[in-house]
C-alpha cells in the first residue's frame, strides 16, 4: 500500500500555510509519500483559503485536502474567557469524530506513518492513539516559545498564582527571562479556559512521537539545547526534536493583485527602504496609525508601509474578520501622502512579503514578530524593529532582541501605545546608527546560517532525513 502522512493544521490561515509548506518539504525528501491535509470549516477566511487550497492542489497533486462538515457548539457551551483560543480548542475537540472517520478511511488503502498536528489540535492526539498511529506535533512558532510551552506544566505546579500576578521576570530554561506582560495573553491567567487548553496540549506533546519545529539550530541554539537536554520537562519525557526550518512560503501574488510595491522598490536605492508590515491579522487604532505616519514623515527615511483598516477598539491588536476598503487620505495624518510621495509608498492590506524582503532596496523591517515573518526576514538578511502585537510575539521579541540580537525593540507604554517620537527614533536608529549597523551585520551572518542549514549535510536537512527515515524502520 502507498505510504501516507496526515497533517492537521489549526483553523488559522497562517497555520495552514506553514503546514502546507511542511507537506511540500516532506515530498521533496520522499516523493512517494501521499500527503493528506485535514481542513476544518471554522475561523478560516473563506475567500483566501479557497483560492490558496485550489492553487496548491493544482501545483502539488500529491497533496490531498479533506474537508470536514460544519461543526457547531453545543447549546450548553459557555465560557467566561475573552480569548478566541477557547473556541478554537473546543471546536477542534468537537471535530474528533471527523478526524477518526477520515483517518480510518485513509488507512484502508495507505500505510499511515503519522498524524502531524498543530498544538491547537491536541484533542486529536487521543484519536491517533486509539488508531495506533504515531502522533507528531508541528510547532509553527520558534523554539523560544516552545521552551515556555513545554515548561508551562512545571510553572503551573510550582506556583499557585497566575503569570499575570508575577512581580518579576519569569525564568525559563534556554531563553532570557521574560516579563509577565510579554507572555501569550491566554497563558497569563491560570483560571482561563484557554489556559487549560494550552496546558493540556503541553502535557500531551511531552509524550508524543516527536516535535517538528520551524527553526534551525544556529538561530535558537540555547533554546533547542535546553529542550533536548530535558530542562523544559524536568523529571518527565522529552520527545525527539526535529528542527527542519526555515520553511519559507512559496506563495506570492497568487491572489491576482498587482505587485505595485515591487515596481516601486525597483526605483529605490539599495538598502534604503524600511518595510512596515504587521501580518494578516495585525491592526491598529486610527490614533496609532496617525502616530506611525507622523514618525515616518519625521524620520526622513524611505518606506513601504502596508496598512490595514483600523480597529475601533484601541486595545485590539488582532483582526478577527475581513474589513471594508479604506481611504488612506482620510485615515492618515493630513498631508502625509503628499509630503512623502517622493520617498514612501503606502499600500492597502497586502504586499508580497517574501518578495519585498528579498528585494535589494529593502534595508529594514518593522514587524509584529510573527514567526513566519521573522524567518522570512532572517532568510533575506533584513534587520528588524520588533513591535509585537498578539499571540506569542512577545516571546519572539525577547529572542530577537536579547538573545540573537538581530532586531531592535520598539518601546511601548503600559497600555501598548507607541509614540511618533519612538517610531522616528527607532527607524532612524535601525537605518543610520552604529547599533543598527551591528544588527545588520549579525542578521547577514544568520542569513548564511539559514541557507547552510538547508543544504545537504546541514542541520535542518539532516533533521528532516532523520524524521523521514524513522518511518522506514516501523
Amino acid at each position: 500500500m502507498k505510504e501516507a502522512i496526515v497533517l492537521y493544521p489549526a483553523a488559522f490561515f497562517g497555520h495552514l500555510i506553514s503546514m502546507v509548506e511542511l507537506g511540500k518539504l516532506l515530498l521533496t525528501h520522499r516523493p512517494s509519500l501521499s500527503i493528506h491535509i485535514l481542513i476544518t470549516n471554522q475561523a478560516y477566511a473563506a475567500g483566501p483559503t479557497t483560492a490558496y487550497i485550489a492553487s496548491v492542489s493544482a501545483v502539488v497533486p500529491s497533496i490531498a485536502f479533506h474537508f470536514f462538515p460544519a461543526t457547531t457548539l453545543p447549546p450548553d457551551f459557555s465560557t467566561t474567557s475573552p480569548n478566541h483560543e477557547t473556541l478554537a480548542f473546543e471546536l477542534l475537540h468537537l471535530n474528533n469524530p471527523n478526524v477518526h472517520r477520515t483517518l480510518t478511511s485513509i488507512s484502508t488503502d495507505h500505510v499511515v506513518h503519522g498524524l502531524v498536528i498543530d498544538f491547537f489540535c491536541a484533542a486529536a492526539d487521543t484519536v491517533a492513539r486509539e488508531l495506533n498511529i504515531p502522533c507528531y506535533y508541528f510547532f509553527t512558532s520558534g523554539a523560544c516559545f516552545l521552551t515556555f510551552f513545554l515548561y508551562l506544566p512545571t510553572l503551573h505546579d510550582n506556583f499557585a498564582i497566575s503569570v499575570k500576578d508575577f512581580d518579576a521576570p519569569i525564568d525559563v530554561p534556554g531563553t532570557p527571562p521574560i516579563q509577565p506582560s510579554d507572555v501569550v495573553k491566554p497563558l497569563q491567567d491560570r483560571y482561563d479556559d484557554a489556559y487549560k487548553g494550552f496546558l493540556d496540549s503541553s502535557l500531551k506533546m511531552q509524550t508524543s512521537a516527536g516535535i517538528i519545529v520551524n527553526t534551525f539550530e544556529k538561530l535558537e541554539r540555547r533554546a533547542i539545547g535546553a529542550i533536548r537536554d530535558g530542562e523544559c520537562v524536568p523529571g518527565g519525557p522529552t520527545p525527539p526534536l526535529y528542527c527542519i526550518g526555515p520553511l519559507i512560503s512559496s506563495r506570492g501574488g497568487d491572489d491576482g493583485r498587482s505587485p505595485e510595491s515591487l515596481t516601486w522598490l525597483d526605483s529605490q536605492p539599495r538598502g534604503s527602504v524600511v518595510f512596515l508590515c504587521f501580518g494578516s491579522m495585525g491592526v491598529f487604532s486610527v490614533e496609532q496609525l496617525k502616530e506611525i505616519a507622523t514618525g515616518l514623515e519625521r524620520s526622513g527615511q524611505r518606506f513601504l508601509w502596508v496598512v490595514r483598516s483600523p480597529t475601533k477598539d484601541k486595545d485590539q491588536k488582532a483582526a478577527t474578520s475581513e474589513v471594508p476598503d479604506l481611504d488612506l487620505g482620510s485615515l492618515l495624518t493630513e498631508g502625509f501622502l503628499e509630503h512623502t510621495k517622493d520617498r514612501g509608498l503606502v499600500v492597502k492590506k497586502w504586499a508580497p512579503q517574501v518578495a519585498v524582503l528579498s528585494h535589494p532596496s529593502v534595508g529594514g523591517f518593522v514587524t509584529h514578530c510573527g514567526w513566519n515573518s521573522v524567518l522570512e526576514a532572517v532568510y533575506a538578511g533584513v534587520p528588524m524593529l520588533a513591535w509585537p502585537l498578539y499571540a506569542e510575539q512577545g516571546h519572539n521579541r525577547v529572542q530577537l532582541v536579547q538573545e540573537t540580537k538581530i532586531a531592535l525593540p520598539v518601546d511601548e507604554s503600559e497600555d501598548g501605545w507607541v509614540s511618533s517620537e519612538e517610531v522616528e527614533k527607532r527607524v532612524r536608529e535601525l537605518m543610520e546608527s552604529e547599533e543598527g549597523k551591528m544588527v545588520r551585520e549579525r542578521v547577514l551572518v544568520m542569513k548564511e546560517e539559514a541557507k547552510a542549514a538547508l543544504t545537504p549535510g546541514g542541520s535542518s536537512r539532516s533533521a528532516l532525513a532523520g524524521l523521514v527515515d524513522s518511518w522506514k524502520r516501523e
